[in-house]
């Protein structure tokens, strides 16, 4: 189990790279924003990929095998990402670690499953999630945070390899089920390069869409209608090959699977959504520095773990079905964000610390009922492809949610800089007297009185646009909320459907 959480921290630390250390790398490589972004494209398609592999590759290799080998390129790529500062090399490594990545989490979640009994998996799942969920949401960002400040973005690279060398070590001497022979399919190569098409459009879109306007850039638009078509497509090349294909969608028969499904698409939003949105609200608006924005989601780690914990105890000890923790989790995140929409500019992280802490609480409450309720019932043979759906659907959860909040406040710091704006009015008392006031201070220090009054406006300009920012992000951390009161009517509807559905199907059968 340290084996497989070791392995998890790699991708964790890997995978949240980009979120503070982006103005230091686009400095040292002298990217440009769009350069830039291929790293970040190159590693979630790689990832998502690395998801719709990894049940063939358990298939055709033993869980230990690929987790070992997917570590030791994990740190493999990071190592040497660590001591180069070409963008070409960079995106090539890049893709690299997302493909590792999104395989070792997969085989790592398999190997628990499949290695110990189902009366230890609420706790055991609640361990592998603390590596696979907690850590980059909210270690990684404090840890990265004190490298950049102290030391440089390479020492966050060069900080997975120990990780990656320890994971291995214990992976090696620690006993491993030996899995049951099934018959082997030949790769469905056809297939993949359909998922691979579908999964970079769709990042590419939802990574960038906000840069370029969304529809309003022709690329953009084109490639979400090749995305979709690229779908339909496999979809149907996977019904006529049936069992033969790349993914066994026979997961899909479960009805708690396919309600898990559903749920992971608005829970990695929330988590992604609301990973992003704090950090960036720290530096774009309180001017924290990157060590201070990575710490004001520590803690909220502590209480992510606290309530994983507790969850597992309530499920393995008091036997209380995974679903019952579900509405408490959706709850704390509403009522977490909800009560960041009313940070200001004078805020710090004593008056944003008791929502964060909510919100550790409440993701630890839903992310281990998820996975209790998506995997117990699947069997060995397509356990591997429901984890790699389910994470799938995590992440590009995450990606709309992310998407969707840079385009609110994009959009909503120009609306509310106009209103503001509209309302600075010339020759206004108000606006004299703080004119007046700010051109005397300045010109008390020394500054030319010419050059002061140009000063002061400019300042008054920086104050209009630092509180549109600040009601925009305020907007951004409401709609989280508002999210869950569009979205939980929808999921209920979805589990009273899914049963009914499940009881004819039984019935039809007896």
């Amino acid at each position: 189990m340290v084996g497989i959480v070791l392995a998890t921290l790699t991708e964790a630390i890997a995978g949240t790279v980009l979120s503070l250390g982006r103005a230091d790398i686009i400095g040292d490589t002298y990217a440009t924003p769009d350069e830039f972004a291929w790293l970040d494209v190159g590693y979630i398609t790689l990832k998502l990929i690395g998801f719709m592999t990894a049940p063939w590759l358990l298939q055709r290799f033993n869980s230990r095998t690929v987790i070992i080998g997917a570590t030791l390129i994990m740190g493999l790529a990071c190592g040497m990402a660590a001591i180069t500062a070409r963008l070409d090399l960079l995106i090539a490594l890049r893709i690299i670690q997302g493909f590792a990545g999104g395989v070792l989490l997969v085989a790592g979640q398999a190997m628990i499953f499949r290695a110990y009994p189902r009366a230890l998996q609420p706790i055991l799942q609640a361990l592998f999630a603390m590596g696979s969920v907690v850590a980059p949401g909210t270690l990684a960002p404090a840890l990265q945070g004190w490298l950049i400040d102290s030391q440089s973005w390479t020492w966050i690279f060069l900080c997975v390899v120990p990780l990656a060398l320890a994971a291995t070590g214990l992976l090696l001497i620690a006993e491993h089920p030996v899995p049951a022979k099934v018959r082997q399919r030949s790769f469905d190569w056809l297939g993949l390069s359909l998922i691979s098409a579908t999964l970079f459009c769709f990042t590419y879109v939802l990574s960038q869409g906000s840069r370029w306007d969304w529809f309003e850039e022709p690329h953009i638009e084109w490639l979400t209608i090749l995305g979709a078509a690229a779908l339909l497509a496999f979809l149907g090349q996977q019904a006529l090959v049936k069992k033969q294909g790349l993914f066994d969608f026979t997961v899909c028969k479960s009805s708690d699977f396919t309600f898990a499904f559903c749920v992971s698409f608005v829970a990695g939003a929330a988590l992604f959504g609301s990973a992003y949105l704090i950090p960036a609200f720290a530096l774009s608006v309180l001017a924290f520095t990157p060590t201070d924005a990575g710490l004001l989601l520590l803690p909220s780690g502590g209480f992510f773990i606290g309530s994983l914990l507790i969850a597992a105890f309530l499920f393995k000890v008091r036997h209380v079905p995974p679903v019952a923790t579900v509405p408490f989790g959706i709850l704390m995140i509403m009522a977490a964000m909800w009560m960041l929409s009313g940070s200001t500019s004078e805020s710090g992280a004593a008056d944003m610390m008791a929502a964060i802490q909510l919100r550790g609480l409440g993701l630890g409450f839903l992310f281990l009922s998820i996975t209790l309720i998506a995997f117990t019932d699947l069997n060995s043979r397509n356990l591997a492809c429901g984890i790699g759906l389910f994470n799938t659907g995590r992440q590009l959860g995450g990606l709309m949610g992310v998407a969707g909040l840079q385009t609110l406040i994009e959009h909503h710091i120009v609306i509310n800089g106009n209103v503001l704006g509209a309302n600075v009015t010339s020759g206004g008392h108000a606006l004299i007297e703080r004119l007046t006031t700010t051109t005397s201070m300045l010109a008390g220090k020394g500054m030319d009185p010419v050059a002061a009054g140009r000063a002061a406006t400019s300042l008054l300009g920086k104050t209009v646009t630092g509180q549109a920012a600040v009601i925009a992000f305020d907007t951004a951390f409401f709609s989280v909320a508002l999210l869950f009161v569009v979205a939980a009517p929808l999921l209920v509807g979805i589990k009273i459907g899914l049963s009914r559905y499940g009881k004819a199907r039984d019935v039809n059968r007896g």
